[in-house]
C-alpha cells in the first residue's frame, strides 16, 4: 500500500511552472487541515540583497496590511526560520516582540500555524508556513502529521529551486573546472595569484587564466567576488 507521500510526489514533481506548483501545495495543505499556506524562497546571491520569490493564498487584506506596514521586517517566523530547519509553530512566546503584527494577522483569522523551513547544498533557502483559523493545532495532531508535513516543506522547496533557480541564480547552473575550483580555493583563503602559483608549481598566468574564466561563469566583477560566490553556491567543495 502507497503511502501519502507516495501517492503525492508525482504531482508535486511533474508541475511546470512555480504557480502551479504553489497551487497544488495549497490543495496539500488543505488535506493536512489548514485554510492558508505560503511559500517563500530565497537565494544566496547577491549577498548584500538576497533574490527572494514569494508564493501564499493569505486574505487579500492581510496581505495588504503585511506591505503596508512592513512586517516582513520584524516578522519573527522569519528571524526563526533562518536559524533552524526544525518545524516550530506560532505562539504567543514566538510573536512576543511583534505584538502588533499577531493581534493583526489573528484579526484576519491567521490563529495557529506551522512553520519549517528548508537549505539545500547551494545555499538556496525556502520556508513553508502553513495556517488555519479555528481549532487549535494539538500535540496529538502534529505527532500524527509529522512526517507529512516535514515531507511537504522538503518537497516544496525541491520543486520551487527546480522551477525558479534557472531564472533567478543562472549562476547555480555553472561547471567549474578542477583547477578552477584549487585555483578559487586558495583565492578564498587569502592568496595572491603568485602564492597560489607557488602552490600549485604553475605559472603565475596560469592561474590568473583560471581565475578569470571562473569570474565570467560566476557573473563576478572580480577574483574576491567569484571566490565568494563560488563558496556560497557550494562549488568550492
Amino acid at each position: 500500500m502507497k503511502t501519502w507521500q507516495e501517492e503525492q510526489i508525482q504531482s508535486l514533481l511533474n508541475c511546470d511552472s512555480a504557480t502551479d506548483l504553489f497551487e497544488r501545495i495549497q490543495l496539500l495543505a488543505h488535506e493536512l487541515g489548514f485554510d492558508y499556506c505560503a511559500y517563500g524562497i530565497r537565494m544566496p546571491l547577491p549577498i548584500s540583497a538576497p533574490k527572494t520569490e514569494m508564493f501564499n493564498n493569505y486574505p487579500s487584506g492581510w496581505q495588504a496590511s503585511y506591505k503596508a506596514k512592513n512586517y516582513l521586517a520584524i516578522d519573527p517566523t522569519i528571524a526563526l526560520g533562518n536559524q533552524t530547519t526544525l518545524p516550530f509553530i506560532w505562539s504567543d512566546k514566538l510573536f512576543s516582540s511583534a505584538r502588533d503584527l499577531w493581534e493583526d494577522a489573528r484579526a484576519h483569522g491567521l490563529e495557529h500555524g506551522w512553520v519549517q523551513s528548508c537549505r539545500d547544498a547551494q545555499g538556496i533557502s525556502g520556508m513553508l508556513t502553513l495556517a488555519r483559523s479555528g481549532e487549535k493545532l494539538l500535540t496529538s495532531e502534529l505527532r500524527a502529521k509529522t512526517s507529512e508535513l516535514s515531507w511537504l516543506a522538503q518537497t516544496a522547496h525541491f520543486g520551487m529551486s527546480r522551477c525558479l533557480t534557472a531564472k533567478m541564480l543562472p549562476e547555480a547552473g555553472m561547471t567549474l573546472s578542477s583547477r578552477e575550483i584549487e585555483v578559487l580555493r586558495w583565492t578564498a583563503e587569502g592568496k595572491t595569484s603568485s602564492e597560489v602559483a607557488d602552490i600549485l608549481r604553475i605559472a603565475e598566468r596560469t592561474v590568473n587564466f583560471h581565475i578569470n574564466n571562473a569570474m565570467v561563469k560566476l557573473n563576478a566583477n572580480n577574483k574576491t567576488a567569484a571566490a565568494i560566490r563560488a563558496a556560497v553556491l557550494g562549488l568550492l567543495y
